[in-house]
């Protein structure tokens, strides 16, 4: 397997998340400013396969009735920094519940940052090229579509939040 094979394997970005686990770096670096400029930099790689992931549920599932928006690069609650995109609709927001989200999230004390959904668990951010991005586009697809899923749950499975589910579909 040639290197460039392997780094666009999924399990690579665990790999490169453990060897910061061990070493005390993010890509090499070891200040907290030089990981946030490299946190900066992944996520203007994301930006466009975060947006391809939340689209793709806007336009299968919500019958293009969503809107995706994207903060960019901001401090967050937690005096770290983070990036979030989200895609709400008008049926989730009559329902009163909160949009489906992917965040990129480098928390205060945190060795290196991580991806997150609105209601799916951490998953490692070490992406350092557009190769690696790319890689992330099933993750981000997988935690929107879980987010998605885990939302109708908290309506106690009332699918009719989404348009694609109440509208006869060629499926």
């Amino acid at each position: 397997m040639t290197s460039s094979t392997q780094s666009s394997l999924p399990t690579s970005a665990l790999l490169r998340h453990f060897a910061d686990l061990r070493d005390g770096t993010h890509g090499g670096a070891r200040s907290r400013p030089d990981k946030e400029r490299l946190f900066a930099a992944a996520v203007q790689l994301l930006d466009p396969r975060a947006r391809q992931a939340l689209e793709e549920i806007n336009t299968y599932l919500l019958l293009g009735t969503g809107e995706v928006t994207a903060t960019g690069v901001r401090d967050s609650a937690d005096g770290g920094i983070d990036a979030v995109w989200a895609l709400s609709w008008p049926e989730q927001q009559a329902a009163g519940i909160e949009p489906i989200v992917i965040r990129a999230y480098f928390g205060r004390g945190f060795a290196h940052p991580h991806l997150q959904s609105g209601t799916v668990g951490d998953w490692p951010l070490n992406v350092f090229d557009e190769e690696q991005a790319t890689t992330e586009l099933p993750t981000m697809r997988a935690m929107a579509a879980a987010d998605m899923h885990n939302l109708v749950l908290q309506l106690g499975g009332d699918v009719r939040i989404i348009p694609a589910t109440v509208k006869e579909l060629d499926l």
